[in-house]
């Protein structure tokens, strides 16, 4: 779940906690350029107050001027569409005639908010399905390659993390860069089968395995929305890791080392594991964009990037 998103939801939780009446929106289809992608939530307040955005502020005014009218009442969900004639383009500022769909969802018992942030503090991913007929929604478990759905009856969202990231090695640099990968919201999990560096290590919120890499990488199976990074300078246990994440699905794998170093990898992978060039093409090695980093939480800060730019399919050297 994107970390705005969480943010929404647990602020709409808390507002209802208090007595208060909250609508949630969530941008449902966008045509032409849009401020906001399909997906995007905001909570808005029977008071005005809001939470999150769905534009670049005109939509959201709109939306709580209506609330202050209208006040927020009922279950059921509307349907508002901005954006649809030139004129209401540029009413409400929407980028080269941009269109958005909302739903508008007054929050009650049945929406299942409260059990959909359960969800996201056990890390689990799970789709959300609103009946717009009678404003009833419940989870269920959601595949990783799940997107939003709508189809005007029923709204669909998927909740969660939805992507993976699989760090080989259990040190400094390792710490760091999975701070920074739960901030983005990835599945984050450690591997070290080494016990020196396995004891004292934790974090909250990250798994912490000690099979041997390649065998949690074959465990793991790594799809297309799995990343692995090896971090360890160990031949022995990057190596076999590296090829089993190579051959995979896995849309970014990276290891740490020099130029050189990291050279002499592929010809090993090469040589004695039968990779082939397209294969070992895919080896962000060394690993991360080059911003002058010489500190841990700097090399940290270089791999993230390049991994958050291999996310959004934007090349990052």
């Amino acid at each position: 779940m994107d970390s705005v998103d969480l943010e929404v939801l647990t602020q709409a939780a808390a507002w209802r906690a208090q007595g208060r009446s909250v609508l949630l929106v969530t941008v449902v289809r966008t045509w032409g350029s849009s401020p906001r992608p399909a997906g995007a939530m905001l909570a808005l307040r029977s008071d005005g107050r809001v939470c999150g955005s769905v534009s670049g502020g005109c939509i959201e005014d709109d939306l709580i001027a209506r609330v202050q009218s209208q006040g927020i009442t009922g279950q059921r969900p509307d349907v508002l569409s901005y954006g649809i004639s030139s004129e209401e383009a540029r009413r409400f500022g929407l980028p080269c005639g941009g269109t958005l769909q909302l739903v508008c969802e007054p929050l009650h018992e049945g929406s299942s908010v409260e059990a959909l942030l359960q969800a996201a503090r056990e890390r689990r991913l799970v789709a959300r399905r609103l009946e717009l007929a009678t404003g009833q929604a419940e989870l269920r478990p959601a595949e990783r390659s799940a997107g939003l759905e709508f189809d005007g009856e029923v709204l669909t969202t998927v909740h969660g993390p939805r992507f993976r990231l699989l760090v080989i090695g259990a040190g400094q640099l390792s710490r760091f860069l999975c701070q920074i990968a739960l901030g983005l919201d990835f599945e984050v999990v450690v591997c070290d089968p080494r016990e020196e560096y396995r004891d004292g290590w934790t974090l909250e919120g990250v798994r912490l395995s000690h099979d041997m890499p390649d065998d949690l990488v074959t465990e793991l199976r790594p799809d297309p929305r799995t990343a692995v990074v090896a971090l360890t300078h160990d031949p022995k246990l990057d190596d076999l890791a590296l090829m089993e994440a190579l051959r995979s699905a896995a849309f970014y794998v990276g290891a740490l080392g020099s130029r050189r170093n990291n050279a002499v990898r592929r010809e090993r992978l090469a040589a004695h594991f039968g990779l082939t060039a397209e294969e070992l093409a895919r080896l962000h090695g060394p690993v991360g964009i080059h911003i002058g980093s010489k500190t841990p939480p700097e090399i940290a800060v270089s791999i993230a990037a390049q991994l958050v730019a291999a996310k959004n399919g934007v090349l990052a050297g």
